[in-house]
């Protein structure tokens, strides 16, 4: 019953997280820019955490089982179909605190029946039908067991861009049953450390993540009563799911307004337009313009001034903004735009480059605006301090070819008809190209070889997690190789007595070799990205160094010598043969009677 329980658990969520799935795709394609949050800046970390996934548990634990007038140690079992779901509660971007729960059942089989024999004697040990000195034979019955917890404690997380790696630490009970049918459903404590990794997919307007995994550690404790009593559980668990973000720690993005008058001065008669641009407005709620100042008249985005009757001067047109009902300081916000009369004149001229910053040999558009107090026609030219440029209308083409890198000044001239002049100037950067950053090779950890006087090159398991930590990093960088340096002391390389020909053992190619073997058959790497080699140091370790793509190995670590490996094999890790035990000398027989 169970399983079938959370098997439809599983299918309900695997049908939300495919039908949610399109419709946060289409919120990703469709969003607007006008929303509270600009679609390129980063999300302010969530305030509260869903979490619902698929989970795995693998128990590591004996429990004494009452057989006759014995008991039998039966070992919990893993339990591959269970499901997890967390709140986690954030009053900070890290530290926040959890509540879990887990259900991970299995059926408890049937026992095996005996063939139930009248004349043995029949007791009863539990509430199965066939739980019976005569009626089970546990031998043969399969183990099955089940866990189902809830749990609450504190949570850590590294809210990023892309990933969010999190840490947790839990304390909760747990229901644990079997993995006999006689161990009933029995609570205990239980302890949750462990971690995971989000992957923030951006979906559903930056609410919607997909957990890669989650790692825990759990010690369950449950007590069954006398013959079992207290049962030490150590367990591994393994859960995959999705995140949805909810709510948001920071506050509210204020409106913004920004306003601009164009042109910023004319002659007297000539229009001006002010355009007010606000930012961070809700698109649920509507925005009211006003605006205020000589001669300003407008109730939109913006704003006609009238400068007929202005005397030459500066002059400043108020705007402001509110969105919905405006009752917070931040639904509101204002602006000033500044523009000038003046009188007749000659006429003014100023450009911009786009790019403004280019490659060499790569071309920039000059544009110039220039205006002429009494409307006269106009004429462009131009020159440049390095370069050529080009163009007698308002726009010119900039060609950086030849020209050194740095800053050019690019001048820009109007003249009218009436010989009236003014000159403006832009500058154009030639930046030089990036030079690519030059890898090198890293030292990682290393290993030694003095724990076993009689296996020098044997591989200890002391090693293991620096090679695990070595294989670690060749997954992380895939275009990487490891090369492994054996070194041995002075002595190990004497030769041996036995001979004028005797030669001394290689102790540092067979420690390397026997390295490279273990990376190879425990860690699955590839032999191709595995070098060895020899130094010269006196000592029985072997060193590993990781090797970028385009490192230089042999200039920066000088001093190895590459393994032959036709001659040199790996050997194989096995135990040393157990010494036999020294006969008894027998004793003397008895002299005889005469």
């Amino acid at each position: 019953m169970n399983v079938r329980v959370l098997k439809c658990m599983s299918w309900a969520i695997a049908l939300a997280f495919v039908s949610l799935a399109p419709t946060a795709l289409v919120a990703q394609d469709t969003a607007k820019p006008a929303a509270k949050s600009a679609s390129t800046a980063t999300p302010s970390p969530s305030r509260w955490d869903v979490f619902l996934g698929y989970s795995y548990i693998s128990p590591y634990g004996t429990v004494q089982t009452p057989v006759s007038s014995s008991t039998m140690p039966t070992s919990y079992v893993p339990v591959n179909l269970g499901a997890i779901g967390s709140i986690s509660y954030f009053f900070n971007k890290n530290w926040g605190i959890q509540a879990e729960g887990d259900a991970h059942p299995q059926d408890l089989p049937p026992c095996t029946p005996y063939p139930i024999i009248t004349s043995q004697p029949v007791r009863t040990f539990g509430a199965h039908p066939l739980a019976t000195e005569g009626g089970c034979n546990w031998a043969a019955t399969p183990v099955a067991n089940s866990f189902y917890g809830g749990s609450g404690g504190v949570i850590y997380r590294w809210p990023g861009d892309r990933f969010t790696p999190f840490v947790h630490a839990l304390m909760g009970a747990e229901q644990t049953s079997g993995p006999f049918i006689l161990e009933q459903p029995t609570w205990g404590w239980v302890i949750t450390a462990g971690g995971g990794l989000d992957w923030e997919t951006g979906w559903m307007n930056h609410h919607f993540a997909i957990r890669l995994f989650q790692a825990d550690y759990q010690y369950i404790d449950p007590d069954f009563g006398p013959p079992a009593g207290s049962v030490n559980i150590n367990a591994i668990r393994a859960s995959a799911g999705i995140v949805f973000h909810l709510g948001n720690l920071a506050p509210p993005v204020p409106v913004t307004l920004a306003c601009s008058a164009n042109p910023p001065w004319v002659y007297p008669g000539d229009p001006v337009t002010v355009t007010g641009t606000a930012g961070n407005l809700n698109p649920k709620e509507t925005a009211v313009y006003s605006w205020s100042g000589n001669g300003a008249t407008g109730s939109g985005t913006t704003a006609s001034v009238a400068t007929g009757a202005l005397a030459p001067g500066s002059y400043d047109v108020k705007g402001n903004v509110k969105e919905g009902k405006a009752d917070k300081p931040y639904e509101m916000a204002d602006c000033t735009a500044s523009f000038m009369v003046k009188a007749f004149g000659p006429p003014t001229i100023s450009c911009s480059a786009d790019p403004s910053t280019i490659k060499p040999g790569d071309p920039s558009t000059v544009t110039s605006v220039g205006q002429s107090p009494q409307n006269r026609p106009l004429t462009y030219s131009y020159s440049a301090a390095a370069g050529t440029v080009t163009g007698t209308g308002t726009t010119a083409a900039f060609d950086s070819t030849g020209a050194p890198v740095g800053t050019v000044t690019i001048n820009c001239n109007v003249a009218d008809d009436k010989g009236g002049t003014a000159t403006a100037s832009t500058t154009v950067t030639i930046a030089a190209p990036p030079v690519a950053p030059v890898p090198h090779t890293q030292a990682l950890c290393s290993i030694t070889f003095e724990k076993d006087p009689k296996r020098p090159e044997r591989v200890d398991n002391d090693a293991k997690a620096c090679l695990d930590e070595v294989a670690l990093d060749l997954q992380k960088q895939t275009d990487a190789t490891i090369v492994v340096v054996g070194d041995s002391t002075a002595a190990e390389k004497t030769p041996k007595k036995g001979g004028k020909h005797a030669m001394a053992e290689d102790y540092a190619a067979q420690r390397a070799v026997n390295t490279k073997d273990y990376l190879i058959t425990e860690k699955g790497i590839d032999a191709s990205r595995i070098t060895v080699k020899t130094g010269t140091a006196d000592a029985q370790e072997v060193q590993n160094y990781l090797v970028p793509a385009g490192a230089d190995f042999a200039t920066e670590v000088p001093g190895t010598t590459a393994v032959d490996e036709s001659k040199v094999k790996p050997q194989t890790r096995k135990a040393l043969p157990t010494r036999p035990e020294p006969k008894k000398k027998m004793e003397a027989a008895p002299a005889a009677t005469p």
